[in-house]
């Protein structure tokens, strides 16, 4: 008995020490509102340090990952079966919102409205002068900003390519890049030994700042995208990660994904979770050659959460205007939406407004829309958030299993 209590504590002291942060902030939340300003830094602090810790981590992580992948077929193979996953899930989750959204309609016509002038770029912007400033920049320390992500990832890529073309001369540089990967590892150990106070700050300011708002005419909009998203997060993940390793994936996902799930909804940011995520990915089997790529790209490239709010805001605001979302072409350009707003929304908090700006400029949508889309995109960020940043381990797993990867052995205790 007295063997089993340490067993149980070893396993779950860190959770139960995070769930009482938590539970404290949220009580602190909403009965000690003075003060919540106050202990609001301590969870700025928190996700300043995981942030400070995300560059070096996903350049060490992805780049080490690639460089140690043994034959081009292999690294070709796991990068076409994840964009594969990532396109094929999104558009999954784009298709079923609709449906629920066809099921349970809102009605709340503000005043019937003409569509303004589609503005699909600004007057000096061409396609290829975006396309540019989604991929790359133009200096070296304009990588280093989180602003620049997909730049980063696709640089960090590249040096892992090129460190394995270049043989057996780049062999200390990949020593150096393995070993950097291993203390960002235990950095991230050290950052996350203050995760019960970070978090449990952070859930004590949104609890303060959000909690009013939950009960003004977003309320049904607010019910149908927890209601659903809640389903859809335990349904369609669990499903998917029985596709990709059997009643294992759903044991080993499951109880590996309560920490980033916290972390996610606490500090609303992918990237925030992205470190926790590399951190659990080995316990649910993930190798590492899958989810030290899989994992930094989708933080960027792949959101659940993202086609889901997409495809809401979309509906809300013809819904407002009063005009006819359910029209075929608006869903198929929803749907093709829903995929770019998976890739320039990035992972930082309320990234979603480039996507929300994107949706409005592509319909031609009237201000009156504006502020419902942007409220609406705010009020649903902590859960968008954990579907966004969660589906990373998930989709790693499926990568894993239709790339031939093999899944590690964990311990079940």
């Amino acid at each position: 008995m007295k063997s089993s209590g340490k067993t149980f504590l070893d396993n779950y002291g860190s959770l139960l020490l995070l769930l009482l942060g938590i539970s404290i902030g949220c009580l602190i939340g909403i009965f000690a509102k003075d003060i919540v300003p106050y202990i609001k830094p301590l969870g700025d602090i928190f996700l300043n340090l995981l942030f400070v810790s995300i560059i070096p981590l996903i350049f060490f992580a992805i780049s080490s990952s690639v460089a140690n992948i043994e034959g081009n077929n292999r690294l070709g193979r796991i990068m076409t079966v994840m964009a594969l996953v990532f396109l094929t899930t999104i558009v999954i989750a784009a298709i079923s919102m609709i449906v629920v959204l066809k099921l349970f309609p809102i009605d709340q016509v503000i005043k019937e409205v003409q569509p303004s002038d589609s503005v699909l770029l600004a007057p000096d912007e061409t396609w290829g002068d975006r396309i540019v400033r989604f991929l790359t920049v133009g200096e070296f320390a304009d990588l280093l900003s989180r602003q620049s992500m997909l730049a980063f990832v696709i640089f960090s890529f590249l040096v892992g390519i090129a460190a394995r073309k270049t043989g057996d001369t780049a062999r200390p540089f990949i020593i150096f890049i393995n070993a950097g990967n291993e203390v960002m590892k235990n950095l991230l150990i050290l950052i996350m030994k203050i995760a019960p106070i970070g978090l449990g700050a952070y859930f004590s300011f949104q609890v303060y700042d959000l909690g009013p708002k939950l009960f003004d005419i977003y309320a049904k909009p607010m019910a149908i995208y927890y209601g659903y998203g809640i389903i859809y997060f335990f349904v369609f993940f669990t499903m998917y990660v029985f596709i990709a390793n059997g009643r294992k994936g759903i044991k080993s996902y499951w109880k590996n994904n309560i920490l980033p799930s916290f972390t996610a909804i606490s500090t609303c940011s992918s990237l925030a979770t992205m470190p926790v995520n590399l951190n659990a990915a080995p316990h649910m089997g993930i190798p590492s050659s899958v989810s030290n790529v899989v994992i930094p790209l989708g933080t960027t490239l792949h959101k659940h959460g993202s086609s889901l709010s997409s495809i809401l805001k979309i509906y809300v605001a013809f819904v407002l205007i009063g005009w006819d979302f359910f029209e075929p072409t608006t869903m198929i350009i929803a749907v093709a939406i829903t995929v770019l707003v998976s890739i320039v929304a990035g992972g930082i908090p309320n990234g979603g407004y480039i996507g929300e700006m994107l949706m409005i400029s592509i319909y031609g949508l009237p201000t009156e829309a504006i502020p419902a889309v942007m409220i609406i995109g705010t009020l649903v960020d902590p859960l968008a958030t954990v579907l966004n940043a969660t589906g990373d381990t998930m989709a790693a797993m499926l990568v894993t299993r239709f790339s031939g990867e093999k899944f590690a052995n964990v311990n079940d205790v």
